[in-house]
């Protein structure tokens, strides 16, 4: 029989606050690493399960969440979607700007040696729009299977438009297969706090501390990049659209949504967590239901900046000499290229060849930037999904709450 305090200690864990959980759990793995470097080794199973579950799920909840929304979407109602998808490009171009400013200040360089031998990269910023143009149109099944989101994306709009010709029943089917797999995903993120244990314990205890101890300046850059559009553009931003002091959502959004986002690093599986967010804001839900998993999919400020501060470091470090209209047309690459990373995770890295194209720098060179990309991704990745999530509810807000504003002055 449990005493009163077990029973208090599995409520909290079953219902306690996440961030809360995470923080603990966090605390906890480092502490183990520090303690018995094996032990910690030896818990890796349990961040492999979570994020493999993470993979697993969130692209049928993108598919479905997006497919439901469309085909329940009554003819006249007015979603607000085309000025935040403006916020997001914006967003995502400007991040671009910041990267080539804070680079142009606070140059970087790297230690460039054998080239890395993983995935194959696009080799031109041709190259990289006719892929985003064929992932469009795989199978939607092989989209699944592979998480191309933009696929799964062009898909579920597809089908969310044919669904709404046809029967209440089935469109009510629809909502609940959306329901069903939310809640999933919901009670998967319940598990982010022991998955998050067995990341950080595992990491910390094959690579110690001193794997980022080498690109500190470097990892400070790119977040300090993120932190000014988290705190100064997407703020101004936010201000355009509601015209008064942005702030309590900029905070409200950072803490509910990206500091979760940090820890799952995946802006799909975020979703439920946005939309929960939104929700409990009183936002629309004709809008909220698809702005956030398009967001999930296009908003990339987070993954703009580490495709220029990244690109720029190597540029640095074969001392070749840029001017501005080159910085310019890089912040234009770094943006496409940002969409075209589709919320993977890791995925903005493996663009970052299409960039350095521009230099004339070898495909084998440029993968040697993506190596180092992976090595401080612990951290990058992590601040760039939190960027990138939060973002998505905070412009979504902003515009449901300019619209309900004009509303109320009719």
């Amino acid at each position: 029989m449990m005493t009163s305090k077990s029973t208090g200690l599995v409520n909290w864990i079953r219902s306690g606050n996440l961030i809360t959980q995470i923080i603990f759990a966090l605390i906890a793995g480092i502490i183990l690493a520090l303690v018995s470097k094996p032990a910690a080794q030896s818990v890796s199973l349990l961040g492999e399960l979570f994020v493999h579950a993470l993979k697993a799920v969130a692209p049928i909840l993108v598919l479905l969440l997006v497919t439901a929304s469309i085909a329940n979407h009554q003819q006249g109602q007015k979603v607000n979607i085309r000025p935040i998808v403006t916020l997001y490009l914006l967003s995502t171009f400007f991040a671009a700007v910041v990267a080539v400013v804070a680079s142009y200040h606070f140059p970087q360089t790297l230690i460039l040696t054998d080239a890395h031998s993983g995935s194959e990269a696009p080799k031109g910023i041709l190259a990289i729009a006719q892929g985003i143009l064929l992932s469009m149109v795989v199978n939607p099944v092989d989209a699944l299977i592979n998480a191309n989101y933009i696929g799964i994306l062009v898909w579920a709009i597809a089908l969310g438009l044919a669904f709404r010709h046809s029967s209440a029943a089935t469109r009510n089917l629809l909502n609940d297969l959306s329901s069903a797999i939310t809640w999933l995903v919901a009670k998967v993120i319940r598990c982010a706090p022991i998955g998050i244990f067995g990341l950080v314990a595992s990491v910390l205890g094959t690579n110690g501390f001193s794997a980022l101890s080498s690109y500190i300046t470097l990892l400070l850059l790119l977040i300090g990049c993120m932190l000014i559009m988290a705190l100064v553009v997407n703020p101004l931003l936010v201000f355009w659209k509601i015209r008064r002091n942005p702030y309590p959502l900029v905070f409200l959004c950072l803490k509910e949504s990206g500091v979760t986002a940090f820890f799952t690093r995946s802006s799909a599986a975020n979703i439920p967590v946005n939309m929960a967010i939104a929700e409990r804001l009183g936002l629309d839900e004709d809008t909220y239901s698809v702005s956030i998993p398009l967001g999930a999919n296009i908003s990339m400020a987070g993954a703009s900046i580490t495709i220029t501060v990244l690109t720029l470091a190597a540029v640095n470090t074969l001392h070749i000499s840029i001017d501005l209209p080159t910085a310019i047309m890089l912040s234009l690459v770094a943006s496409l290229c940002a969409c075209g990373a589709s919320g993977v995770a890791g995925g903005s890295l493996l663009l970052i060849p299409v960039a350095c194209n521009m230099f004339g720098i070898p495909n084998e060179v440029a993968m040697q930037v993506v190596a180092i990309g992976f090595l401080i991704s612990v951290l990058q990745d992590s601040a760039e999904t939190a960027l990138n999530s939060s973002t998505d509810l905070l412009f979504t807000a902003a515009v449901c709450q300019a619209a309900n504003a004009s509303e109320q002055q009719l």
